[in-house]
């Protein structure tokens, strides 16, 4: 285990943490207890965490659901292990689905959490160890996650193979869910700041204040629930990379303050009147039509200059078809291992109606869309009964596709189990009415479901 891993505790009753603590400690790394979930946060966007073993229900807005959520968001090779008192099938479907390396029911026992964690903790060890072999053995533009074959993302791999070593700032823009937070901290592992941190930040998701706080950090007293000094993100990505998302979404006064952090490598923090001097390479993103809000006077166009050293757009994923399998294979051994499902891949024609949908979210819905289905499925091939029902529905209403091009590559099997579930929808499964679209007799739709396992 690497020397400046820790495993993370997390529950606001301190007795019962600092018991975990004490039981874990030394097991496969340096075990800390916080007693609260914006503790914790603190603590995942400041240190190396190899596990989490966190409480379902803290005290406060940040509850262990969330505490997953943000782990696996700055490093998808953290595990967490819940602890609940309250579980239910609903609760832990959701926590597994969300990335959770597994789930305890209190009272806990020593020797089974102990396990978990060794576990959980050579597995986080695995992932790093094999990207620091990938990095080592390759010289090429590498990071889990990243996929694309069409000729669009191709040529996006090749500006960023170029720009990753150097210290340029790129702005990635691209509809929400493209992946434009991956592609950058794929630039951030390629690049001459790999072995320091990461640090991303949605625009959009804080008020004025808070961001000037998150970026530049405050002292004590600066505003109303600051108890005490606290680094920005970019003193604690010093040497390192700050992801600005959805810059378009920052207000004014904080643009100028942006700038003349960019221009003279200085940040103030809030409520203070002393410089500390940073190194941060930029990457900016945004949905949003940049030059647009220039001519609306609601972004600086000196700002816009000094983020677009080199840009690139990513595009919606209904316009690089061709990348949908390779997403839908990496989701499904990714949620698989996960969870530890016994799903391993999806019948030509599941991948066919996955590959004709427009997806408004893009590759965050097929994700969430393929790890749904992992997690529901019980046979180890996804098939069409396992499309959520808003996926066969939306398609459904988008225009019609060509004959050749719905159906090629099917087999008559293939084609006539799909005739049937899409009409059994249509017909919000009536049978009777179904079996008459169809031109077939009620026994034989009937014999028909059974055979294709649909009922």
């Amino acid at each position: 285990m690497a020397k400046d891993s820790i495993i993370l505790v997390v529950d606001d009753e301190r007795n019962h943490a600092d018991g975990v603590v004490e039981a874990l400690d030394k097991l496969c790394a340096k075990a800390v207890a916080v007693y609260s979930g914006k503790d914790a946060l603190e603590i995942l966007h400041n240190e190396n965490v190899d596990c989490i073993i966190t409480d379902l229900k803290l005290d406060g807005d940040v509850d262990g659901l969330s505490i997953l959520d943000e782990a696996k968001k700055l490093n998808p090779d953290t595990e967490v292990i819940l602890v609940t008192a309250y579980a239910t099938i609903d609760t832990c479907k959701d926590a597994i689905r969300r990335g959770a390396f597994d789930y305890l029911v209190k009272p806990i026992d020593i020797d089974q959490l102990r396990a978990l964690t060794l576990q959980a903790c050579r597995k986080a060890e695995t992932a790093r160890r094999r990207f620091k072999t990938d990095r080592s053995e390759k010289q090429d533009f590498i990071f889990d996650g990243v996929r694309g074959k069409s000729r669009k993302m191709q040529g996006i791999f090749e500006i960023l193979k170029r720009i990753a070593p150097t210290n340029l700032p790129l702005l990635i823009e691209g509809e929400s869910g493209t992946g434009k937070e991956l592609l950058a901290k794929a630039v951030h592992e390629n690049s001459q700041r790999a072995d320091n941190l990461f640090r991303p930040v949605n625009c959009a998701g804080l008020t004025e204040t808070l961001l000037e706080s998150e970026l530049f950090g405050h002292v004590r007293g600066a505003f109303t629930g600051a108890a005490g000094d606290r680094k920005g993100l970019f003193e604690t990505a010093d040497k390192g990379t700050l992801f600005l998302d959805e810059i378009g979404d920052m207000a004014p006064n904080s643009q100028a303050k942006l700038l003349r952090v960019i221009e003279d490598g200085i940040v103030i923090p809030v409520g203070s009147n002393k410089p500390v001097k940073v190194d941060v390479r930029i990457i900016t993103a945004t949905n949003q039509d940049l030059t647009k809000l220039i001519e609306e006077k609601k972004f600086r166009q000196d700002l816009y200059f000094r983020i677009k050293g080199i840009s690139v757009v990513l595009p919606p994923l209904r316009e690089r078809a061709e990348d949908i399998p390779i997403f839908v294979d990496y989701f499904i051994k990714q949620a698989s291992m996960e969870i530890g499902s016994k799903v391993a891949g999806i019948t030509d024609a599941a991948m066919n109606i996955l590959k004709s949908c427009d997806w408004p979210g893009n590759i965050r819905q097929l994700r969430n869309v393929i790890r749904t289905m992992v997690v529901m499925s019980s046979r180890d091939t996804l098939d069409i009964h396992d499309i959520p029902p808003e996926i066969s529905q939306r398609r459904q209403l988008m225009p019609a596709a060509g004959p050749v091009e719905q159906t090629a590559g099917l087999s008559l099997a293939e084609l006539e189990k799909q005739a049937i579930i899409e009409t059994l929808s249509r017909t919000g499964n009536n049978r009777q009415q179904t079996a008459r679209i169809l031109g077939i007799g009620e026994r034989t739709l009937y014999r028909k479901i059974k055979e294709y396992n649909l009922g």
